[in-house]
């Protein structure tokens, strides 16, 4: 049962993945695709987790824990150059 209950949340989290994706190609402004890009982050940590508990092992966990930070670490540096334009001081 939880096999199916894992495959069901994969693909929600993989069709929200692609729904990004989708808005980061076709989003008017900058702003919207950074949004964009850091719910993909998002999703996709989301996805590594569930294939983490349906493979039954911790490998996966620390990987998303990497992509957690450097995700947030990219939308910093994303919203900074927007604000001053430049990343690096």
């Amino acid at each position: 049962m939880i096999t199916y209950a894992l495959i069901f949340a994969m693909s929600c989290f993989g069709l929200g993945l692609l729904l990004n994706l989708y808005r980061l190609v076709r989003s008017p402004g900058m702003s919207d695709r950074i949004l964009a890009l850091d719910t993909m982050v998002i999703n996709a940590i989301a996805l590594l987790i569930l294939y983490g508990v349906w493979q039954g092992t911790a490998m996966y966990f620390q990987a998303s824990l990497l992509f957690a930070v450097t995700g947030f670490l990219s939308t910093v540096a994303y919203a900074k150059f927007i604000l001053r334009g430049d990343v690096i001081e």
